[in-house]
């Protein structure tokens, strides 16, 4: 029996996973749009079956032509009728799967592109506390599981379901009496099955989480490999995940036990009826009650249902799997929305923060009440110590997050009651995790302006001071970039991040620490070709190296969540607060890097 799901369970930390009323809404209005396929999949299916039974019926009469020592002639021609039936058999069978194949590629496609554009237009702040091994498992595992069942499974299914039917039918009509030990094993086998789909899906749903955790643990420890090294974490990182194999190991055992309690009892209710058949319909020939080849007939129609129905049985259990891969791959439009437009036009370009509240947990705020009004043009600098919500802010600024409380606005409309493309035309943030993606350097600008043109996109580089090294690709803008093209350096791949920026033209930037990871001549370096860029725009610098701060026309002092001081660099050195003792610590830091 299940055991009850811990607090800590995967389940609960995934993105949605839709409801089986969902589910099955869901496969209701694929089976619909998919009728007219479905009808004749099902309408081949039922001629392949007929042809099937053809050569029981034959054999039967066969032995009682044998047994009544009829012509050869007879013998002969019965014989020729079950090789014609064999042979129309196999072809009407070819051609029913093939159309299943196709029918099941066809709604796959279906699936896959809702899929992928449900991912692609999820909320950013909603990927990101959910992890990308969830999202990562349900893109991979999920939709394979899922093609798996829909190309395979589901003309298995209706083979399965279509012969079995059609052969009951035909035993019954060629001998009722012969053909009543048919229903001995459907006791057994409706109690087993009950049980199992009873108790499946919640194991293959709490099996399909761990793999998305165990998929997140692996991808941390590989992208941060380098730092688990440095910080000596190899042990702490193994320890992980082991627990998270652990995991994987204990929901696979359980739905491993699961169907080897289902398949035994499924074998012995496919041939109890045929067993059952040859003994009562030996002793219906006793009695004579009913002749040899009708016996004969009717157990061969009963063989003959074995193969199907343990088809169909098997496929059950991967059904089960993808019915559960459905569910979280429709799930994931059940992400709410993390903004709805209103429609509303910003007056001007003055972006304002008043008594914005956040919290990642309820009941622990981040931000508790920090309140900014920006005045358009101006460069702000936030500082403040490694936790103090820095960054968060710039998030709120920048529309990925709404505040739990308060209001983040520019010219008096919530960033949040924006249209997202409305809203990119308005305010941009870049931080530290730029992407290069693969495809020409060109395509990789026109992510922020798809209709700009070749002149476009180099006034771009050049306003980052990149121009240079692009000029120098082998294929210029067609150069291709990214996994498997050309490597670009760490400084040209931030360089390509801002001049998307350039292209995008928001009224305001907000950079998180964007030239925190380079080295500090490039950083410098970069800072000064975008300070010409920024020019006339209002920008939000979430500070690591505080001279950053220097450069801008007001420094806000963040610590813990609240706003501690704000003021010109020069103000607040004479203030001699928090900000005076940060810069203090920074230039003690560098000095014996210069000695």
């Amino acid at each position: 029996m299940p055991t009850a799901t811990p607090a800590t369970d995967p389940v609960s930390r995934t993105l949605p996973v839709a409801t089986t009323a969902s589910v099955r809404a869901h496969t209701r209005g694929l089976l619909t749009r998919h009728r007219s396929a479905i009808v004749r999949v099902v309408a081949m299916h039922a001629v392949a079956a007929l042809a099937a039974l053809v050569a029981p019926r034959v054999i039967g009469l066969l032995v009682d032509e044998i047994t009544g020592h009829r012509s050869i002639a007879v013998v002969n021609r019965l014989a020729l009728w079950i090789a014609v039936a064999v042979v129309v058999q196999t072809v009407l069978t070819w051609f029913a799967r093939r159309a299943s194949f196709v029918m099941g590629e066809t709604i796959f496609a279906e699936l896959r592109e809702q899929f992928m554009s449900r991912v692609v237009g999820l909320p950013l702040s909603t990927v990101e506390r959910a992890g990308t091994g969830d999202l990562v498992s349900r893109t991979t595992n999920d939709v394979e599981a899922l093609s798996h069942v829909l190309r395979f499974g589901i003309p298995a299914v209706f083979v399965g379901s279509v012969t079995t039917a059609i052969t009951l039918v035909a035993a019954f009509a060629t001998g009722w009496l012969v053909a009543l030990p048919v229903v001995v094993g459907a006791p057994l086998l409706w109690a087993s099955t009950r049980r199992y789909l009873r108790l499946a899906p919640a194991g293959y749903l709490r099996e399909r989480a761990t793999y998305a955790v165990l998929g997140g643990v692996v991808t941390e420890s590989t992208e941060g490999a380098r730092t688990v090294d440095a910080l000596g974490l190899g042990r702490r990182r193994r320890r992980r995940m082991d627990a998270a194999l652990a995991d994987c190991y204990d929901a696979e055992l359980y739905t491993l036990r699961l169907r080897m309690r289902w398949f035994p009892a499924v074998e012995v209710a496919f041939y109890l009826p045929v067993a059952a058949t040859l003994l009562w319909g030996g002793w219906l020939i006793t009695n004579d009650l009913a002749t040899a080849g009708t016996v004969t007939a009717v157990a061969l129609y009963v063989q003959q249902m074995a193969g199907p129905l343990d088809e169909l049985i098997s496929w059950l259990d991967e059904v089960q799997v993808g019915a559960t891969s459905l569910a979280r791959v429709i799930g994931v439009g059940d992400v709410p929305p993390d903004r709805s437009a209103t429609g509303e036009v910003p007056a001007d370009d003055r972006l304002t923060v008043d008594g914005a509240h956040y919290a990642y947990r309820s009941g622990r705020d981040v931000l508790k009440g920090v309140s900014l009004d920006l005045r358009p043009g101006e460069r702000l600098a936030i500082v403040g110590p490694s936790g103090a919500g820095k960054s968060t802010l710039g998030r709120l600024m920048a529309g990925i997050d709404g505040p739990r409380a308060g209001r983040v606005d520019v010219g008096g409309v919530r960033l949040v009651d924006l249209e997202l493309a409305q809203l990119r035309g308005q305010v941009a943030l870049v931080t530290q995790e730029h992407h290069v993606f693969v495809g020409s350097l060109a395509d990789n600008l026109r992510l922020a302006r798809p209709a700009a043109s070749d002149d476009e996109l180099r006034d771009a580089l050049a306003a980052v001071d990149a121009l240079g090294w692009a000029d120098r690709l082998p294929e210029h803008l067609g150069t291709v970039v990214g996994s498997g093209g050309h490597r670009l350096s760490e400084p040209q791949a931030q360089q390509l991040a801002l001049a998307r920026l350039v292209l995008a033209d928001p009224h305001t930037l907000v950079l998180d620490e964007a030239t925190s990871l380079l080295d500090p001549r490039a950083a410098r370096h970069l800072e000064r070709s975008l300070a010409a860029v920024v020019d006339g725009r209002t920008v939000v610098a979430i500070a690591h190296r505080l001279m950053t701060a220097h450069d801008a026309d007001r420094v806000c002092v963040i610590e813990d969540g609240l706003v501690s001081e704000i003021g010109s660099h020069h103000e607040l050195l004479e203030a001699n607060g928090a900000y005076a003792a940060l810069w203090r610590s920074w230039r003690d830091e560098r000095e014996p890097a210069h000695g």
